[in-house]
């Protein structure tokens, strides 16, 4: 969209000027109709410059004041106003009608085919009294207290100031044809809805800041204590005992054929009844228990146990006697399994 250049007397704060009107080179029929109508003095348009003369001599007028659109407005704060059982009693008391005046400050037939309005002086100062009278009050009343609500307060009516001397209402050319004698006119086909929209889009609510977030601060979480070591074995579980090895469940397969001794003699001359072989000593374990007990329980001395006697094997006493048929004191190998299961059980 090409960008629209306004005039000077467009700008915020400044002083009404000549309206800036650009016509097109084929006058539309429309805008003849209507200068024709709206003059007292006949005046020859036959051409664009005469056209151009023409309007601008008639917008220019300190009378071509055009009314937007008109507000119903209240009187005083909501909390000041009359309350009665007749509503028309009631509305002639607490409510005003601003008119919404404006004159002509851009005329553009040619790329954008617009009319520009701004704001009179009057419709501003009626506007900004309103804005700080009734509006800044009850909005004030609906929000809460705060250190710096005061300072929000002006700065939003210095904000209003602001956009209603900057309020600039565009709409298409043709609204031209609302104008009257002596330059006045009106809005026409429901444009008037539109400027009060806008209008009233400019009286912003008093927004207090958001609510601080406040940080919660959680308790770090409390680990268990494991300062000594009886706190280890809470659970009771009693540590496991690598029991020995039954020296009685060792026994020879058979005697060695590369071993060699200084009495041969002497295996042959042994008997079963000489041969003494330990008792099974029976393994120790400890009952389960669920109590906690005390660390002197699992660091106990280690149980002093009877000293097993050693029997030497048949094969660091004989060499020669080899083979399952070798025995003595008519005991032979190949009887060793026999022997063996009756002992064990």
């Amino acid at each position: 969209m090409p960008i629209t250049l306004l005039p000077a007397s467009a700008a915020a704060f400044a002083p009404r000027g000549t309206p800036n009107i650009v016509l097109n080179s084929k006058v539309e029929p429309w805008l003849t109709a209507t200068l024709k109508r709206v003059n007292r003095v006949k005046r020859p348009l036959n051409n664009v410059s005469q056209h151009f003369r023409c309007l601008t001599e008639t917008l220019s007028s300190p009378s071509a004041i055009w009314t937007l659109c008109t507000l119903m407005l209240p009187k005083a704060p909501e909390s000041e106003l009359r309350k009665d059982d007749d509503p028309l009693i009631e509305a002639l008391f607490n409510y005003q009608v601003i008119y919404v005046e404006a004159y002509v400050v851009h005329v553009d037939m040619v790329s954008q085919n617009e009319v520009a309005f701004k704001l009179t002086p009057e419709t501003i100062e009626a506007l900004v009294e309103y804005h700080k009278d009734v509006h800044s009050v009850d909005t004030a009343a609906s929000t809460w207290n705060w250190s710096e609500k005061e300072v929000q307060l002006n700065k939003l009516q210095e904000d209003f100031v602001q956009a209603a001397n900057k309020f600039i209402y565009r709409t298409s050319a043709v609204a031209l044809e609302g104008l009257e004698e002596d330059g006045a006119g009106e809005l026409l086909c429901g444009r008037s809805e539109e400027v009060k929209t806008s209008i009233m889009g400019m009286f912003l609510p008093l927004l207090p800041p958001p609510p601080r977030l406040v940080d919660v601060v959680r308790p770090a979480p409390i680990l268990p204590s494991s300062t000594g070591a009886e706190n280890w074995w809470n659970q009771g579980y009693a540590p496991a005992q690598s029991s020995s090895m039954d020296s009685w469940k060792v026994l020879p397969s058979s005697p060695s054929t590369t071993s060699s001794d200084s009495n041969p003699n002497l295996w042959t001359s042994m008997s079963l009844n000489e041969l003494q072989l330990p008792s099974p000593t029976p393994s120790f374990s400890q009952p389960y228990t669920t109590s906690c007990s005390s660390p002197s329980e699992y660091y106990s001395a280690p149980m002093s146990m009877a000293p097993v006697q050693q029997v030497p094997l048949p094969s660091t006493l004989v060499q020669q006697q080899c083979g399952a048929s070798a025995g003595y004191g008519g005991f032979e190998w190949d009887q060793y399994n026999n022997f063996a299961m009756s002992y064990a059980m």
